[in-house]
């Protein structure tokens, strides 16, 4: 019955093999005679020539094995393990912290100042760089002209460069202006002032 090394195909670890040894060999100088010659004893059995040395054979093997294992040196900049065959070992389990980078881009509230009016030069240069902005036209409760003049500047603004401005709620008070390379989903949301800017 075979071991459960054997049935992996292993070496079995304690060095008992339940696989039956291999028969006796007669000494290197005599060949085994078969039945039908050990009957008749007149009959003698010629001599094989010896078997020519297996030297060179053994060069061969070493050669071939010397060239099969070739150990691949890991990248230049690799720091982490490398498996037996020199390849760099990426370690799933293993968890590293980056370091926190500074963030390149933000989110922005504006709201009008004291005077009512909107800095647009500045927020343009701030959605070129990244930024998006949220602008809040609700303190301007009673003023519904200058809601307006605001929201036309915002929208040439965002003509000139080149985004959108879209509207976060119903009354159009609160506008959003994505920055460089946001990406907004119209396609869901009902965003933008087109029918307050259309007039």
């Amino acid at each position: 019955m075979a071991s459960l090394w054997q049935f992996f195909g292993l070496p079995n670890p304690d060095g008992s093999s339940t696989e039956k040894k291999p028969a006796r060999q007669t000494p290197a100088g005599s060949t085994p005679t078969p039945a039908s010659l050990q009957k008749t004893p007149q009959l003698t059995v010629a001599k094989q020539p010896a078997a020519p040395s297996q030297t060179p054979l053994k060069h061969e093997l070493e050669d071939t094995a010397s060239v099969n294992v070739s150990v691949k040196s890991p990248p230049p900049n690799w720091k982490g393990p490398v498996t037996a065959e020199g390849e760099p070992f990426h370690d799933l389990g293993a968890h590293t912290r980056l370091r926190n980078a500074i963030p390149r881009r933000a989110l922005r509230y504006v709201a009008p100042d004291t005077m009512n009016r909107i800095p647009t030069r500045e927020m343009a240069k701030r959605v070129h760089q990244g930024d998006s902005i949220i602008v809040d036209l609700r303190p301007m409760v009673h003023m519904d002209t200058h809601q307006n003049v605001c929201r036309r500047e915002l929208q040439q603004m965002g003509n000139e460069a080149g985004i959108g401005v879209f509207a976060l709620d119903a009354e159009d008070k609160l506008l959003l202006l994505p920055g460089k390379d946001v990406v907004v989903d119209v396609g869901r949301h009902e965003l933008g002032l087109q029918t307050l800017l259309s007039d």
